[in-house]
Formats: structure tokens, C-alpha cells, sequence
């Protein structure tokens, strides 16, 4: 979701095994999580994201924006992939407890994944990627109010100037656009705010919203909360007040703000409560 630094560089595979490679891994999770369900009574995966078999640790430091050393409970130390982008504020601290995932595919260079991390003030999901699968499958799920009438949903759709949307609904009452947020930064009182670092990703995304809008197309941006101590979701004006502008325009035209916290244990997470949104925190 905070993609306004360099990308990481992929792992050095011929170029026409990447994309098998990653698409092997995807497969492989999601029939691990399929088994997982069923196993547990589930007939479908419903709104439920299933966390396989993680592992706990001691995070030492993050570094290099996507590499993190963890000590592991036997003393073991090891590095592991950090999928996100921002700051992450609060959320890498050394000392703090982690929990990473294993992937199956052998020709990773590292094959662990940090997933998620116990702050000060609540368990958190540092996997910004993860957001937008949580959110397809409350949507798809019927779990979030405002989205009946879009029964097909597709993910990385092109749009605009050379974006990808999120997700794209359609359905007999048109269409929706949506863009999903990871929000991790909790501040005092559970105010949770939104980006952790200058995005101007960010702001390209609110102007796009704002070109699809018509008479049966919607535009949405989904703030995903993966924070437990987070209660309501504002912009962060003061870490880039450009963002917080743009939103400003971007809801004025049309643009549809929602957020939503999800529900985190070191087994499952899925979205479970709608919380307030305001462009700027409110005062206690």
C-alpha cells in the first residue's frame, strides 16, 4: 500500500519463472487455507482470512525497509521479509514480538514473511498486501452495507493514467472503483491516521477516483484498519498535509470514504466493525 519508495528488487529468478513462482506461492497458500477451513467447518471462506502455522519471534531490527532480523525462541536468528513500505510507526520497535509465515516455495531467498507484531497498544498486521485481500473477502462476503447490487468483483483493474485499482465491483447498479488503505498508525486514544509517510501514491490515487465518478460509477476509498488499538481513522495532516488536502478535494467531488477495523489473533484476521472516519482527528 506505501509504494512511494523504490520497490524492492525482485529475487533473481529467469524472467520467465517470476511470475510462476509468486503464482505457485499464491496457489499454495490458498489451498493450505482452504483445507484450513474446511477442517474447522467452514463450507466457505466467508469474510475469514486464515493465518497458517506462524511462527513467534523477537524482532531486532528492521532495516533496508524490507529486511528485518528476528530472533527466534531457541535463540536462532534469522531474516525475514518486511512487506510494507512505510514508517510503520509503533509497529518495530526492537524487542517487540512478532509472528512470521514460511512460504513453500523453495527458491526464495528469504523464506519467511513478517506478518504481524504485538505493540503498546494492540496486535497489529504489518502485511499491507493482505488488506486488500481482507477487504475482497468482506465484500464478497456481504459483510460491509452500501455494496449489494456489485456482485462480480475483479482485483488490479487498469484505470486512469496508468493505475490499478484495488478492486472493481460491477453489477446491475453499475460499477465501483475501489482503492484499499492499510491504516497501522495508532496515536493516543486509538486514533489511527493515515498515511505514515509522505505519499504522493497516495495522492495519484485520489485523483483517479475522482475521474471515474459518473452517473453509475462510485469511487471508494476502503481504509483497511490492521491495528486492534485503533478506533476511528483520520488523515494524517501533519505528516503529509498534500494528502490531506487531496482527500479533502477528492470527498467534495464525490468520493466515498470508508473504514473498517479488523479482528487479529495470531490464527485468523477479518474485518469486524465499521469505525468513524474524519478528515482531521476529533478532539477528545
Amino acid at each position: 500500500m506505501y509504494r512511494d519508495s523504490p520497490k524492492p528488487r525482485a529475487e533473481k529468478l529467469p524472467d520467465n519463472g517470476r511470475r510462476f513462482h509468486f503464482f505457485s506461492e499464491f496457489l499454495l497458500a490458498e489451498k493450505r487455507r482452504q483445507a484450513l477451513l474446511e477442517c474447522r467447518g467452514f463450507a466457505t471462506a466467508q469474510a475469514l482470512m486464515l493465518l497458517d502455522n506462524l511462527i513467534p519471534g523477537r524482532l531486532l531490527q528492521r532495516y533496508k525497509r524490507f529486511l528485518a532480523d528476528v530472533e527466534l525462541p531457541g535463540g536462532e536468528i534469522i531474516t525475514a521479509h518486511c512487506p510494507n513500505t512505510g514508517a510503520m510507526t509503533g509497529c518495530a520497535e526492537p524487542g517487540c514480538r512478532v509472528w512470521l509465515s514460511t512460504s513453500a516455495v523453495k527458491t526464495r531467498k528469504y523464506p519467511h514473511t513478517w506478518e504481524l507484531v504485538e505493540t503498546s497498544s494492540g496486535l497489529a498486521c504489518i502485511h499491507s498486501a493482505k488488506a486488500n485481500q481482507v477487504v475482497r473477502e468482506a465484500l464478497a462476503a456481504g459483510l460491509v452495507s452500501g455494496f449489494g447490487g456489485y456482485p462480480d468483483i475483479r482485483t488490479e483493474v487498469k484505470y486512469g493514467q496508468g493505475s490499478r485499482a484495488d478492486l472493481l465491483l460491477e453489477g446491475p447498479e453499475g460499477r465501483i472503483f475501489v482503492e484499499v488503505k492499510s491504516v497501522t498508525l495508532c496515536r493516543p486514544g486509538g486514533q489511527g491516521a493515515f498515511p505514515d509517510a509522505v505519499s504522493e501514491r497516495g495522492r495519484k490515487h485520489l485523483k483517479e477516483l475522482q475521474s471515474v465518478l459518473d452517473s453509475r460509477t462510485r469511487a471508494v476509498l476502503f481504509f483497511c484498519v490492521f491495528h486492534t488499538g485503533i478506533n476511528a481513522v483520520c488523515a494524517a495532516g501533519d505528516i503529509d498535509p498534500r494528502y490531506r488536502d487531496a482527500l479533502a478535494e477528492a470527498i467534495a467531488a464525490g468520493v466515498e470514504v470508508v473504514a473498517w477495523g479488523a479482528a487479529i489473533s495470531t490464527s485468523s484476521i477479518e474485518l469486524s466493525r465499521a469505525l468513524p472516519f474524519s478528515l482531521d482527528p476529533v478532539s477528545a
